[in-house]
């Protein structure tokens, strides 16, 4: 019996027990069975083709012992998609591209979303936190248009901060977290597949920076631009060099070069927003 096969069987008798050796990831398990993470990935192969595996839509993988958990998440992300702050914000977006309108209105979007004018309120003065919508006196509330230059300066700040997280995150970050991150960015198998992408590295290298500033300037502009980089994540060409960009970024910070890291994190934060710019959005 070769190691992969001991590693499997072992696999199987735990899942069988009803419990898994450890967190089921490629990283996690070759850390577990002290192995290097080739015989690990012939193991996960082969238990996806028997279907006591499973990989989800982000790259995760599954065992019958996730199932329950991992339908009440679905469940969770349906709920959070009829957010009404959300519907409502990802229209707003929509309008500040494209400034089909310069107000929108409290009365219409109540109608529309099926809220009393309250809550719209609410949400609207919630928006405007964000700098998206302005409330002008007996006038009701402006979009504020988003342009090339508004993209440009976003950029920018966001290169300063994210930067700067790195380097307070340096001497915090995990290789089993990082692995996990690596491992979650799948290239497309085929023509007809779409990449995955895992953008947790971004959020992952913020919270280990422990600065509480940097950290409110990612989760106050998060939302609106949350929404941007998932219409860009469903073009295949943009989606696939983001996967190439994070391996290149997980990589450097796996070897500890941090030069090459943050070479590679400039590039891809300048760069993986190919799309956007092709919007025709105000100059």
């Amino acid at each position: 019996m070769n190691l992969a096969e001991k590693i499997e069987q072992d696999i199987i008798a735990n899942l069988a027990a009803g419990k898994k050796p450890c967190k089921m990831t490629v990283a996690a398990l070759a850390a577990h069975y002290g192995v290097s993470t080739s015989p690990v990935r012939i193991v996960i192969e082969r238990l996806l083709k028997s279907g006591i595996l499973v990989k989800l839509a982000n790259g995760r993988l599954q065992t019958a012992l996730d199932s329950e958990s991992s339908a009440l998440n679905a469940s969770r992300e349906s709920s959070k998609e009829e957010d009404p702050y959300l519907l409502i914000l990802r229209t707003i977006v929509e309008k500040s591209l494209s400034q089909e309108e310069e107000f929108i209105r409290e009365e219409s979007t109540a109608d529309k979303f099926a809220l009393s004018r309250s809550s719209v309120r609410e949400i609207f003065l919630r928006i405007s936190g964000q700098g998206i919508l302005e409330h002008i006196p007996r006038r009701g509330w402006r979009i504020r248009f988003f342009s090339q230059g508004d993209l440009d300066a976003y950029l920018n700040v966001r290169e300063i901060m994210e930067l700067k997280a790195l380097d307070l995150a340096w001497g915090k970050l995990l290789d089993v977290d990082l692995q996990e991150m690596f491992d979650g960015n799948i290239p497309a198998s085929s023509k007809d597949e779409m990449p995955i992408i895992d953008n947790r590295l971004h959020a992952y290298i913020v919270e280990k920076s422990e600065n509480y500033y940097i950290q409110d300037f990612f989760k106050r502009h998060e939302p609106f631009f949350k929404i941007l980089f998932a219409w860009e994540g469903e073009d295949r060409e943009a989606a696939a060099e983001t996967v190439v960009q994070h391996h290149e970024i997980l990589s450097a910070l796996l070897k500890r070069d941090k030069n090459l890291a943050k070479a590679a994190l400039i590039k891809h934060i300048n760069y993986n927003h190919p799309l956007l710019k092709n919007l025709k959005i105000g100059q």
